[in-house]
Formats: structure tokens, C-alpha cells, sequence
């Protein structure tokens, strides 16, 4: 099948498009730059330059593939429209990829009990509102004779397959131990996020193309740590001896900037990915994020 991806030098498109092209499929990949293009190129992925912003280049290289996957951006909504309006009265299937920040609490690194799953209300922060209505605008699609189908990842860890090869939690906290000489985290890093390998969710991706129905919404997630769970595996990992230290909300906004710290690395984000394994039959296999980080890629 011909397949149009956004975000194909990125850790997600780049892992789910590299995956789709190496299963036979033939791959196109919004790209930026000439460097990037070379760099697709490498993983079987055919280039396209542009950008989110060029409603006319999307629009064609959606009309032209049986299949879109949008995993650039969870916020841009001119090119969803753009996209969505292209595959309009064509039964063609749009996937596209948000996150679980939607039902994420500022909470200073504080653990929160809440968990959702699938059909549990979400009130989001206003930091993550207008997400959340790009997430209703793209399902009601589902209405105008396409597929839209939303994926939700939580935190996702492991090393990507394409272009790009990092996440985003796992490699700052790695990477700020490795300055400090400790691993460290916002507030009392008792905060909670669920958690799924890049392994896992491509496979996800993969099942959602093949079977998923329209207007369909999946949260991704195979397990749970604390931010302080995290930052003691990163410690015995690196061989530092003791606890990670608890950084105050300033001293973290000026390593991670304010939005990450809030709405990323101090927040709670927990859900239950009830409706992926329970429609789709998925069956995430891979390493969970304690031993990856002690004895998988970051030891690498």
C-alpha cells in the first residue's frame, strides 16, 4: 500500500515509518530539509519536502496514499484539516497521534491517583485544552466518509528505528544526571506516569491501520513508574551511589524550561490502554521502562 507519514525524521513517524516500509509497503514522509531527506531515504522512506503549513502538499500526498499516519504534530491543526479534508468521502484511514499530557495534573511532583482509560471524562489543563478539541475535530470526521483514528502514547522509551532515535523524559533525566553526577527530579518525584516501548506502539500503529474503526481514540500504555523510580534505575544505572536528589520547581524550569517541567516532568499522566488490547488484540512484549533503563539501550 502506498502510505503518506508526517514526522518521518522524528522519534514516532520516523519508527512507524521505517517499520511500515521494511513490511513491504511503500512510504512517502514529509520532510524539511535536504538533510533530512537524506536521512529517511536511508530507511527505505521516499521524501517529500514541505511542512505542516503547506495545505497543497499535503493534501496531495494524502489523495495519493491509501494510508496517512500524522505523528509531526499533536497540535497543528490547520494540517489535520488540511489532511482530513483531502481524504474526505474516501474511506481512506487517517492516524493520528496525540498524547497522554491531555489528561495530565500539575502537580508539582506530587502523586495524583486519578487513572483514565478510554471512556473515562477527561477536564484537561488549559495548557492542553485546545489539544483536546483538535482531538473531537478530528473524530467527527469519521462522519464525512474517512477513518480517522486517534493514538494517546504516554511516555514512551527505547530507542527509535528511523531518523530520529530519542524520546523526550527518559533521555533529559540521563542526560541531567550525567551533569550533575546524581539523577534528579521535579519536586518530590512522586509523580506518575504511564509508560510504553517505542517497540510496543509501533506495533500499535500497525494493528490500528489494519483494523481499527473509525472515530476510534487509543491510550497506549504498558505500565507505570514514578519520576523517582525512574531517577534511582538511571542512578544505579550510571553506578551513582544514593538517592536522586528533589530539585524545587525553579531549579527544574531552568534545566527543562517552565511548559516541560509542569506539563511533562512534574505532572501525573496515568491511563489504561483498556481499548487497544481489548479491540485491536494488542499485546505489548517488550522490556518494561526499569529494566530498559538498567539493562537495555540507555546502558548501550
Amino acid at each position: 500500500m502506498k502510505i503518506f507519514c508526517t514526522g518521518t525524521s522524528g522519534y514516532i513517524g520516523g519508527s512507524v515509518a521505517t517499520h511500515l516500509a521494511a513490511a513491504g509497503h511503500h512510504v512517502t514522509g514529509l520532510v524539511r530539509s535536504p538533510e533530512k531527506a537524506g536521512a529517511v531515504r536511508a530507511f527505505g522512506i521516499e521524501p517529500l519536502m514541505g511542512t505542516l503549513d503547506d495545505a497543497d502538499i499535503l493534501a496531495r500526498a494524502a489523495q495519493a496514499a491509501d494510508i496517512v499516519v500524522n505523528a509531526a504534530s499533536a497540535d497543528h491543526r490547520g494540517a489535520v484539516t488540511s489532511l482530513l479534508d483531502a481524504l474526505a468521502g474516501s474511506g481512506k484511514p487517517l492516524i493520528h497521534t496525540s498524547g497522554s499530557s491531555i489528561v495530565g495534573t500539575r502537580a508539582r511532583g506530587e502523586r495524583i491517583d486519578a487513572v483514565f482509560d478510554e471512556d473515562t471524562p477527561v477536564t484537561p489543563s488549559s495548557a492542553r485544552a485546545a489539544r483536546v478539541a483538535l482531538n473531537e475535530f478530528i473524530l467527527s470526521y469519521r462522519d464525512k466518509g474517512c477513518r480517522p483514528v486517534i493514538i494517546c502514547p504516554s511516555l514512551i522509551y527505547g530507542i527509535g528505528h528511523g531518523a530520529g532515535r530519542d524520546s523526550v523524559q527518559v533521555p533529559l533525566l540521563i542526560k541531567l544526571a550525567k551533569k550533575r553526577g546524581n539523577a534528579a527530579h521535579a519536586g518530590p518525584g512522586e509523580n506518575i506516569w504511564s509508560n510504553v516501548h517505542i517497540d510496543d506502539l509501533v506495533t500499535l500503529y500497525a494493528l490500528a491501520i489494519a483494523k481499527a474503526p473509525a472515530g476510534s481514540f487509543y491510550f497506549a500504555e504498558n505500565g507505570e513508574n514514578s519520576m523517582r523510580e525512574t531517577c534511582e534505575a538511571i542512578n544505579r544505572m550510571l553506578g551513582f551511589a544514593g538517592p536522586p536528589a528533589a530539585m524545587s520547581m525553579q531549579e527544574a524550569a531552568a534545566e527543562w524550561g517552565e511548559g516541560t517541567t509542569e506539563d511533562t516532568m512534574a505532572s501525573n499522566s496515568r491511563v489504561r490502554a483498556k481499548r487497544a488490547r481489548n479491540e485491536l488484540g494488542w499485546q505489548p512484549k517488550a522490556r518494561g521502562l526499569i529494566e530498559e533503563i538498567e539493562q537495555g539501550c540507555y546502558r548501550e
